[in-house]
């Protein structure tokens, strides 16, 4: 079991389901369905075999679902069901919302050639799941922490006294590097030292296309910042080759998934 279903499952159950205990016989065993009750993406599934015994699975991460569609059964003790429910729940739930989220964003871009990256806003102690429920719904990850990838944000430019500074450093970790430019001189510092990663943030889809256009290809390109649904693919048509969105983990609602118990 992994620390984080460990976890959640000892800050649910405390010292055991006091109400199970005392309405269900302990011998008694029982089936469940989790059902899904609105359109939704499902991500999380494999949490459901460190949950229960032979769940059976009816879903991939990453398929759509209808409302009414049954995602996975379990069957065993019927107080084992129940204690495990809202715990097994919170996971699909937050899950597939993020996996939901994530193919609206990728649906929103279709046909532009430009990717949407998630973003490191994730839920603490969640990132891996939340990270494989955004590519499960379609969206390329980003750098998973600060550890994978060399990205050079303004605080980072200032502590090395500067755009060249801060890029020949980050030559030394052997990693692939990202700049974020801010001004014109910025860009121009940035491609001068030979930068092939650049990310622009907080600019308006037409400032950001006059961008692009001068940068001519001699850089990727990533825009951030203020990316929505609503305009995202205003965006992705500028010419950018990466558009990255925090909403797409921090602002995904749960999705409508429910538990049914069964008696055999």
């Amino acid at each position: 079991m992994t620390d984080v279903i460990r976890l959640a499952l000892e800050e649910d159950l405390g010292a055991g389901d006091v109400t199970s205990r005392a309405c269900v016989p302990e011998s008694l065993q029982a089936g469940g369905r989790f059902i899904a009750r609105e359109s939704l993406i499902v991500a999380g599934l494999a949490l459901l075999q460190e949950l229960y015994e032979a769940p059976v699975i009816l879903k991939r991460d990453g398929d759509a679902c209808a409302d009414g569609d049954v995602i996975a059964t379990v069957t065993g003790r019927a107080r084992t069901l129940l204690e495990r429910e809202r715990v097994a729940l919170n996971f699909l739930q937050r899950l597939s919302g993020v996996a939901t989220m994530a193919r609206r964003f990728a649906d929103a871009v279709a046909g532009t050639g430009c990717r949407v990256l998630d973003t490191r806003k994730t839920t603490p102690g969640l990132r891996a799941l939340e990270k494989a429920a955004a590519a499960a719904g379609g969206v390329t990850n980003h750098r998973m922490g600060l550890f994978d990838a060399v990205l050079i944000k303004n605080n980072h430019i200032a502590a090395a006294g500067g755009v060249r500074n801060a890029i020949e450093r980050a030559r030394a970790s052997g990693l692939p590097i990202e700049v974020e430019v801010r001004t014109r001189e910025e860009l121009r510092e940035a491609l001068d030292a030979g930068a092939a990663h650049l990310l622009l943030d907080n600019l308006t889809p037409a400032e950001a296309a006059q961008w692009v256009r001068e940068i001519g290809g001699r850089a990727k390109v990533e825009l951030s910042g203020g990316i929505t649904l609503e305009n995202v693919r205003a965006y992705a048509e500028t010419g950018a080759d990466f558009v990255s969105s925090g909403a797409i983990t921090h602002s995904a609602r749960a999705m409508d998934i429910s538990f049914r118990l069964e008696l055999e």
